[in-house]
């Protein structure tokens, strides 16, 4: 049985479990987990796709006709239904028999465009309408062992994209430079594990999403993009890939602090290495049957007994979506089960500087297994 079969499945006997008679996905990393479909257009230009999933395990996927073609390729669906602009009814022309004799309907309320949710309302009365978005979240945070390969083969293109990017670090250089050099890195080893490993040949390798990060002054923010503002010695730099770590869909997060030469400013130093301790103190909480909070409470301990206040969520789940459940933060009570994936992070920010670690990591039944790997020891971030 394929892995989108068994999703698909899973998600039947859930529904079935539940009580609802047919499911509305509107997601599109859930359309992906369910269906192995992607790449397909998306509603910045104004064209849906709905995935329909009856309880008795008939589905149909609604797509525009401009990609009939991806869809009949990568589907795994009973019966696709293209539709084109301008033409009857479009995308609304199969959700009447769909949904009208359908006692209790799920849809994903936090990810159904505005436009399909109106015409579903029309449609369907409130007070049969559920959520869905629960059971896939749950359904997800446990990997099976072909997205556990994923998240180990996303693991070597991150560190290919970080050597790289270290590599490129430089007094003169352009913050651009590295980007390129980093997405170059990471391209080239996906290729080379698509070829070893995969049989899709439509699966791209290229990097995407412009490259996180900032370097001098600049450092404060978080998610700064690479500019063309030129490097200098001693100024620290910061390397993020959570979003450029994309391997065959499957995401994961990882981020080093750099310094080029020299740590220009001493007080920096000090800042780092409670980032560091604070990651530390999470892994030393991580593992399974834990909570998520519990996780983040090492991790807050450490940098508030040190007078700082946490920046962000220790962590957080990933997989085929950049977030997942549970999230390694106050108030997420998920106890922590082996195969689920997370990155977790340490960090500290003052009003002049900001140090991140951060790596992604499989919960096992021992413990966890760390899939990026990079220094973080300080005499090793100073280039």
């Amino acid at each position: 049985m394929s892995q989108y079969a068994h999703s698909m499945n899973s998600f039947c006997e859930r529904l079935t479990e539940t009580g609802i008679d047919v499911a509305l996905v509107t997601d599109d990393d859930n359309v992906y987990y369910l269906t192995g479909y992607y790449d397909y257009l998306h509603m910045e230009f104004g064209r849906p796709t709905i995935l329909v999933v009856s309880r008795n395990g008939d589905s149909l996927l609604i797509t525009p006709t401009i990609d009939l073609n991806a869809a009949k390729a990568a589907a795994h669906v009973d019966r696709i239904a293209a539709w084109n602009d301008g033409m009857g009814a479009e995308w609304r022309a199969e959700l009447p028999g769909a949904l009208g004799s359908a006692g209790r309907v799920g849809i994903e309320p936090d990810h159904m465009p505005p436009l399909v949710r109106a015409y579903v309302d029309e449609l369907v009365s409130i007070e049969r309408i559920t959520s869905v978005s629960p059971l896939l979240a749950n359904m997800r945070m446990i990997k099976s062992a072909q997205e556990l390969q994923l998240a180990r083969h996303a693991g070597q293109v991150a560190g290919a994209m970080m050597a790289a990017g270290r590599a490129a670090i430089g007094d003169g250089v352009p913050e651009f430079e590295v980007a390129i050099a980093t997405s170059q890195a990471g391209t080239r080893k996906a290729a080379e594990l698509l070829e070893a490993h995969y049989d899709d040949t439509d699966m791209s390798p290229n990097t995407h999403f412009l490259q996180i990060m900032a370097s001098g002054k600049e450092i404060t923010k978080t998610h700064h993009r690479a500019s063309t503002r030129i490097m200098r010695r001693g100024e620290p730099v910061f390397l993020c890939f959570c979003g450029m770590t994309n391997f065959h869909r499957f995401k994961l997060g990882f981020d080093r602090t750099f310094w080029i030469g020299e740590i220009g400013d001493p007080t920096q130093e000090r800042v780092y290495e409670i980032a560091v301790e604070s990651q530390a103190a999470a892994l030393r909480a991580l593992g399974p049957g834990v909570t998520a909070e519990s996780v983040h409470a090492a991790y807050a301990d450490v940098i508030q007994g040190a007078g700082f206040e946490y920046p962000f969520r220790c962590g957080r789940a990933t997989g085929f979506s950049y977030l997942e459940h549970p999230q390694l933060v106050t108030g997420d009570t998920t106890v922590l089960q082996p195969g689920m994936v997370f990155a977790v992070d340490g960090s500290v920010t003052t009003d002049t500087f900001r140090a991140q670690v951060g790596d992604s990591f499989i919960i096992t039944e021992e413990g966890y297994e760390q899939i990026t790997d990079h220094p973080k020891a300080t005499a090793d971030m100073i280039l």
